[in-house]
């Protein structure tokens, strides 16, 4: 007798299957927006497609006449210039570091601890923090950006550096390999593709310290124009600008796995 567990959709039904919970969304949303605006036209709690289509052509076709902007899409480059700069930081760090924490055994015994203190510290407890200490630009931003993710990427990598074979390390040295050595040729290609993993697993907190740190101080980004129109309880645009900021980070993600298949046909994360 088979299990529900032995059934697996085809291509075509588990296309559909991904896509039907989001029509279903969809549609739950149009009927409740349709019947509160039939007892409110005014309703802003839930606007129509219809005030969405015309909000975004407003913030992303228009000049806006106060700024001589389009800010839709300044939000947008303004936020993303954010998010990659910290990531790529967090991402230099961490590849650096982790390696050298795993890979070196005084080095793990003196700063694993510390690391590990550091990544459980709440990055938005010490927001204000930052801001005495950096100020309101563009600095305290990064900076907190990359606290909330760095930390991560130094103990997975560390992790990964640890959990290496030791029989490869000891086959090295016996062929007369340096350190330099076995770092280039036997840790970093097999962590490149973790590397990447950990990057995907990083975007959700990444994204959520760039619209924290926007939403408090801040004169552009994506955060920033949510919680500013969020007053006049502008639904009709804070929804496009959380779908947009949702559809970002999924193209992110998507790019983050065609670069992993591209770069490392060898790695498979269900076998890995």
């Amino acid at each position: 007798m088979k299990r529900v567990i032995n059934y697996s959709p085809g291509r075509g039904p588990g296309l559909f299957l991904a896509i039907l919970p989001f029509l279903l969304i969809g549609f739950v949303y149009l009927t409740a927006s349709e019947a509160r605006l039939a007892v409110n036209p005014a309703d802003k709690l839930m606007p129509s497609f219809s005030s969405f289509g015309a909000a975004l052509a407003r913030m992303a076709l228009k000049v806006d006449p106060l700024s001589g902007q389009y800010l839709f899409w300044t939000d947008t480059y303004v936020s993303l210039l954010r998010l990659f700069s910290s990531l790529l930081i967090s991402t230099v760090i961490g590849l650096v570091l982790g390696i050298v924490i795993g890979f070196i055994p005084y080095v793990k015994a003196g700063f694993s601890a510390l690391v590990a203190v550091i990544s459980l510290i709440p990055p938005l407890a010490i927001l204000p923090i930052l801001f005495i200490l950096f100020g309101l630009g563009e600095p305290a931003k990064l900076i907190l950006m990359v606290i909330g993710v760095a930390p991560y990427i130094v103990r997975a990598v560390a992790l990964t550096v640890g959990e290496l074979p030791k029989e490869q390390m000891i086959k090295a040295q016996t062929l007369g390999g340096s350190s330099w050595q076995m770092i280039l040729r036997i840790v970093l290609p097999q962590v490149m593709p973790r590397l990447i993993d950990m990057l995907r697993l990083s975007l959700g907190p990444a994204w959520l310290y760039l619209i924290a740190a926007e939403a408090i101080s801040s004169e552009g980004g994506l955060g920033y124009r949510i919680f500013l129109v969020r007053r006049y309880l502008a639904m009709d645009v804070i929804l496009p600008y959380v779908a947009w900021i949702t559809l970002l980070a999924f193209l992110m993600d998507v790019a983050l796995v065609a670069t992993q298949r591209r770069c490392y046909p060898w790695y498979n994360p269900k076998e890995g």
